[in-house]
């Protein structure tokens, strides 16, 4: 398979792996409703705060949508991704503007290491939706045909953004941006049905009574060649219809269709004389279309829908503080009617102004789902206005200034959400755990260490033994969970401390400062003795 080279690729290819771990903090002073929503908003620079997430939602989200910047070269976006690279190092703080001739580089390598950690989120049967335009689709195609495999490539969505052209467009005016969509594993992924518009069920009448309800004709000839589908018709007016259309076959044998005549399954014009068509009921159709990759404005909202609708929310200082180039939330429900359940865990980590959020509320409100989202959003200031403002009003609700000052009361949705910071790293600058590290915390990260999974909900937090993984018992000797801190016990394994620990008739890792136990006595208890914090490894 072709791959793509750029400066500065080597350096971040498993930059992913070398970010730290980081606790994240919880800021219960601005977080909104119900607290125990399983929504979470995280302040925080995405790469470091997907890692954090990484122990504890891996494999688990079902659909990640991300709206990444477009490196138009007007957004104003610095790379900040501190990676070993002498030349990287210069890019450090930097604006990436429309000149800059290595902004495609740049952009790569701020892309690929977060591409490489959302992959790992997704459940077998999960998707990845980007949006994107023309500046970058190729190289993020390249780049997620890397990461993904092109074989998990599902499709390119055509979203028409804007709803007239622009005539001081120099070239052309540019319609429309993509949302390019990956699944975990195509094999697995499949889509939901989009749901029927009343445009479309309006197209089946019943104008004959039928009491098997509406219905709508469908062409009895196809272009397939079919041994069977040569013979003449007589229509009930007496009129024979000795072939087919010229080029076309028709669709059934002439025992079939006698059958689906028999039935009024056949249609032969208000006068009974004209080519039979098929009726097709729509109390048998399916209950929704097969998403398709072309989807108008109509549908779906546009960029000025998506911007009257944030202002609509939001309170903004001046103008200039308004986002240029927010979302539409009828767009992401799309994305979650195909990509979700109603019990789905949702991810982005380009969060901007929370429409993603919005989307999740609102179409949990309408289906009774429980979806959660979890929204990461760099910047302090952004987040703690635009993100949290936007997602408090449409939980509590809101009022609106429509036409001549008259106000409207919007109902909110409810729910809730917690708000997170980025907290200090688990290990310091020399590899040690730090003093302030709680057992629970660092037991996360041991479980996942281990078993690349995290640890499951119901584990004790009170118990040296973590869990068991494929008959394999996982233990943690660590800041006193046995009370003893001594060091003869307690964070140390030794024949008393074996003695005391919850029984599992398998295989056993005991992570621990230190072991007093020989090897051959480990071998007998089916112990692997793994000292921290050397030996604990979380690429």
């Amino acid at each position: 398979m072709p791959t793509l080279d750029w400066i500065g690729k080597d350096a971040v290819v498993e930059q992913h792996k070398e970010v730290p771990f980081r606790l994240l903090k919880e800021k219960p002073e601005l977080s909104v409703g119900e607290l125990d929503s399983g929504n979470m908003l995280i302040q925080g620079d995405n790469l470091e705060a997907l890692k954090a997430l990484l122990p504890h939602y891996k494999g688990k989200v079902k659909c990640i949508y991300i709206d990444p910047p477009y490196n138009t070269g007007n957004e104003n976006w610095v790379y900040n991704d501190n990676v070993n690279s002498p030349q990287i190092q210069e890019w450090l703080g930097k604006v990436v503007g429309r000149d800059d001739l290595s902004r495609h580089d740049k952009w790569l390598c701020m892309m690929y290491p977060r591409l490489n950690l959302l992959k790992q989120f997704l459940t077998e049967d999960g998707s990845l939706w980007v949006s994107i335009d023309d500046k970058e689709v190729h190289n993020l195609r390249s780049v997620l045909n890397e990461i993904f495999g092109e074989k998990n490539f599902i499709a390119s969505v055509i979203w028409q953004k804007v709803y007239s052209p622009k005539n001081s467009a120099k070239h052309f005016s540019e319609d429309h941006d993509y949302v390019i969509v990956y699944a975990k594993n195509a094999e697995i992924w499949r889509p939901n049905l989009v749901k029927r518009s009343n445009k479309q069920d309006k197209a089946y009448k019943n104008p004959d009574n039928d009491p098997r309800g509406s219905w709508k004709t469908s062409d009895l000839s196809a272009r397939n060649p079919y041994s069977k589908g040569t013979y003449s018709i007589t229509c009930p007016s007496g009129r024979i219809i000795k072939h087919p259309p010229k080029g076309a076959y028709w669709r059934f044998s002439k025992e079939k269709f006698n059958e689906f005549d028999a039935d009024g399954r056949i249609w032969w014009g208000k006068n009974d004389n004209s080519i039979p068509q098929i009726k097709r009921f729509l109390s048998e159709v399916k209950q929704g279309i097969v998403p398709q990759t072309f989807w108008s404005y109509q549908e779906v909202g546009h960029t000025q829908e998506a911007k009257k609708e944030l202002v609509a929310i939001c309170d903004f200082e001046d103008s200039a503080s308004v986002f240029i180039t927010p979302k539409p939330t009828r767009l992401i429900k799309r994305i979650l009617e195909i990509a979700t359940d109603k019990d789905s865990l949702v991810l982005d980590s380009f969060a901007g102004t929370g429409s993603t959020a919005q989307a999740v509320l609102e179409i949990n409100k309408q289906d009774e789902g429980k979806r959660n989202v979890i929204l990461i959003e760099m910047e302090p200031d952004i987040s703690r206005t635009t993100t949290k403002q936007r997602l408090q009003r449409v939980i509590e609700g809101y009022s609106i200034q429509k036409l001549k000052g008259k106000i409207e009361d919007i109902k909110g949705v409810g729910g809730g959400f917690s708000y997170y910071e980025l907290g200090e790293t688990i290990f310091d600058a020399n590899g040690q755990i730090k003093e302030s590290i709680k057992y629970n915390d660092l037991a996360r990260f041991v479980f996942f260490s281990e078993t690349n999974t995290p640890l499951p909900a119901d584990s004790k937090t009170d118990s040296p033994l973590l869990g068991i993984r494929d008959n394999l018992g996982i233990y943690l000797l660590f800041n006193g969970i046995l009370r003893d801190k001594s060091p003869g016990g307690g964070n140390a394994l030794t024949r008393a401390v074996l003695k005391s620990l919850p029984l599992h008739n398998g295989p056993k890792v005991i992570y621990g400062t230190s072991c007093r136990l020989s090897q051959n006595s480990l071998r007998q208890e089916q112990i692997t003795f793994k000292q921290i914090p050397y030996q604990i490894r979380i690429n």
